[in-house]
């Protein structure tokens, strides 16, 4: 075998990546390290994989090939090991999870001590991230997602619902008054999302677009906006259940809060192609169990 799989997984991180520095500071080595990689790599084969530029790198027709064939191979050697660690029971390996902030706040947190009891050999690793992000370039595992998904690429695993309501404070009611329709909503400050800007529709009867007095781009801020009495807002059960069981909160329009709707939808994505990985499969199971009904 010419090549060396640690020079393998540099190339990859170069390519997912976009550039050198982008791989290095994925896999916190120096630029350096990485450059001499694929510079072995390439010496190795006799074969340009990559033509650098100033601003970035690309690969040649035969990169395109070599990469092709890699994640393949790599991808087998990854499952190989795993079936030795499913023969023992014991699910092994790093597990690198994304959400959005408030869901991984209350929904994740929360759960982690006891699969971590549970799976003591998987390595788990969460991010927060709001937006959609490339599970690839970022090497995630699995990402959950609230809402309806339209990329076909992945496969999706719906995990549960969580319904959504409208709130407010009962400090901003007491100096704002009622609110008995959604007709009522143009006299209160109403607390919405930056972007994208479909969460600034409520599913009140048809479905109704709110012109936001305050925006944030995290459900996270639009909560605490909420809690302080800034306004109204529109929210996940998720995120404001023990606010409102509390007193923190008080639910309104509840008889016109169209249910379901496509945004109570929870759901895990990830990339497979062949056997799901044990780590990503306990990981599943553990929580759609906890998350059927949010």
């Amino acid at each position: 075998m010419k090549s060396r799989s640690d020079d393998l997984f540099f190339l990859l991180s170069v390519v997912d990546s976009g550039s050198f520095s982008g791989a290095a500071e994925q896999l916190e080595v120096s630029v350096t390290r990485v450059s001499r990689a694929v510079t072995r790599l390439e010496a190795s084969l006799n074969t340009t994989l990559l033509n650098r530029t100033t601003r970035k790198v690309a690969l040649t027709e035969e990169g395109h090939l070599f990469v092709e064939k890699v994640r393949g191979g790599l991808a087998t050697l990854e499952e190989a090991e795993e079936q030795l660690a499913i023969r023992k029971q014991r699910p092994a390996g790093r597990l690198r999870v994304d959400a959005a902030n408030p869901f991984l706040l209350h929904q994740i947190v929360p759960h982690v001590r006891e699969f971590r009891e549970a799976y003591p050999d998987i390595e788990l690793e969460l991010t927060a991230s709001d937006q959609i992000v490339d599970l690839l370039e970022r090497r995630i595992d699995i990402a959950i997602r609230i809402g309806s998904l339209d990329d076909s690429t992945l496969h999706a695993r719906v995990l549960g619902r969580s319904p959504l309501s409208v709130v407010a404070s009962p400090e901003y009611l007491k100096l704002s008054g009622g609110c008995a329709s959604p007709a009522d909503l143009q006299e209160h400050d109403i607390i919405g999302f930056t972007a994208p800007e479909s969460l600034n529709i409520w599913h009140l009867g048809e479905g109704m677009r709110v012109r936001p007095t305050i925006r944030a781009s995290s459900g996270e801020a639009v909560r605490q906006l909420c809690l302080q009495g800034n306004g109204i807002a529109y929210l996940s059960r998720f995120m404001i259940a023990e606010d409102v069981v509390k007193g923190r909160l008080v639910e309104l329009l509840d008889d016109y809060v169209a249910r379901p709707n496509p945004r109570e939808l929870v759901s895990a994505v990830y990339y497979r192609n062949t056997t799901l990985a044990s780590r990503i499969q306990v990981f599943l199971d553990f929580f759609t169990h906890r998350w059927r009904s949010l």
